[in-house]
């Protein structure tokens, strides 16, 4: 019998853990990113827009406590939930698959969750809704996450990285425009309008997943110990992934630290007539130019074999884009959102890529994968933290773009310490 890794001799690796050669196809594609456009339109819609009416709506003098707790208990959530499914679809051995449960029980509890939002005329019961919703989208996320190394060939991940870059893109700014047109006051018909969302978008694909079925003798042993215990993942024992886990720690980092503000900087630093509509105009620039960008950087990749130059370039035009905004100027701002949108185009695509060709083992591909994804929760977190210590500083909006930028730098300097992959 072998383990999830290795053979015995003479038997091969089961479909679910050896690695995929045949490329996917444009259908297999879309399914999958619909998919996801139907999560992050339901992940985005309530962060940018929903709850903040509805925190206004149940506390109007402290909405923005009531805003703060809900987030700050829903990205706790999100750092247990995605990793924690990950580890737990890699052990499932069911006639579905392995990641189709936890999709489709992901959807359901956020379509859930987003019903408890909509009935919620408290603030205990508003929270509430929020981390179940929050629960079920991160299982979700944990198990769509693995179909990359799952069933894409290295040759073709770049390629389809871009295309989840494009539907991430699209989502948000799908999400944002729903909740604009639905949310007003307590916004009960935007939020079962999400809950139909999620699960419409999802059914094509988890119908047509080619989710390949592990057989019960290659489940992983142990566990919740041995689970909890895996996700320390030794740096000494697997260098590349521990280099790749900082440099997208570090890059996002500094992407998140010099966006969280813009609205405050247009108004405050640059003194833009209208901020609202200049940050309007600026997302608009930025997004257009991520989806313009991120499957064409990730074709290129391909093509070449090479990801950690694109990474490492593309970290560095991030940092560069910060660099720009410390000027203060509204034109700064327009070519650091130009900059930035093609930086980060190419960067989420090919990085996506790069991770999943450093992951420490097969059998864990999900889990690994979710300890990649804290990445993103941790520095959602902490961001505002720090722009919000560096702003009130005397160093003002150009100590946040300095720092920010020097973080992203460090991130592209990290990603060259990778030496598994070209």
């Amino acid at each position: 019998m072998g383990t999830a890794d290795q053979a015995a001799p003479g038997t091969a690796l089961p479909a679910a853990l050896a690695e995929p050669l045949r490329p996917v196809s444009s259908g297999w594609i879309g399914r999958l990113s619909l998919n996801l456009v139907g999560m992050w339109i339901a992940w985005y819609a309530p962060l940018q827009v929903l709850l903040g009416l509805h925190a206004a709506a149940l506390a109007p003098e402290s909405k923005e406590l009531v805003f703060g707790i809900a987030t700050a208990v829903g990205g706790l959530c999100s750092l247990v939930t995605n990793p924690l499914v990950g580890a737990l679809s890699d052990r499932t051995t069911g006639r579905w698959g392995r990641r189709v449960p936890w999709i489709v029980g992901g959807g359901l509890l956020a379509a859930a969750g987003f019903v408890v939002l909509a009935a919620a005329s408290t603030v205990g019961v508003f929270v509430a809704g929020w981390c179940v919703t929050q629960i079920g989208l991160n299982a979700m996320l944990g198990a769509l996450t693995a179909f990359l190394p799952d069933q894409v060939p290295a040759g073709q991940r770049a390629t389809v990285g871009g295309v989840v870059a494009m539907a991430t893109t699209v989502g948000i700014l799908a999400g944002t425009g729903l909740a604009a047109a639905f949310g007003t006051g307590r916004p009960t018909l935007a939020y079962l309008a999400c809950a139909a969302i999620v699960l419409v978008f999802m059914a094509p694909h988890v119908a047509r997943s080619g989710d390949a079925v592990l057989p019960p003798q290659w489940r992983p042993a142990g566990g919740l110990r041995v689970i909890l215990r895996g996700y320390w993942i030794s740096p000494r024992r697997h260098p590349d992934f521990a280099w790749a886990w900082l440099s997208r720690f570090l890059i996002n980092f500094g992407n998140g630290a010099g966006a969280v503000y813009l609205l405050f900087y247009l108004q405050d630093a640059v003194g833009h007539p209208d901020p609202a509509a200049g940050v309007l105009l600026l997302t608009a620039i930025y997004a257009s130019l991520v989806v313009a960008t991120a499957v064409v950087g990730g074709r290129i990749s391909d093509r070449t074999g090479r990801r950690r130059v694109f990474v490492a370039v593309s970290g560095a035009g991030i940092a560069a884009a910060l660099f720009t905004l410390g000027f203060q100027t509204w034109t700064a701002a327009l070519v650091g959102a130009c900059l930035l949108g093609v930086s980060f185009g190419v960067y989420t695509s090919v990085d996506l890529a790069l991770v999943t060709e450093v992951l420490p083992a097969a059998g864990d591909r999900a889990k690994d994968l979710g300890i990649v994804t804290i990445t993103s929760t941790l520095t959602g977190m902490l961001t505002p933290v720090l722009a919000a210590l560096l702003v009130t500083g005397p160093g003002g909006y150009p100590a946040l773009y300095v720092t920010a930028g020097l973080l992203a730098l460090a991130g592209a300097a990290a990603v060259t310490r990778v030496r598994g992959v070209a």
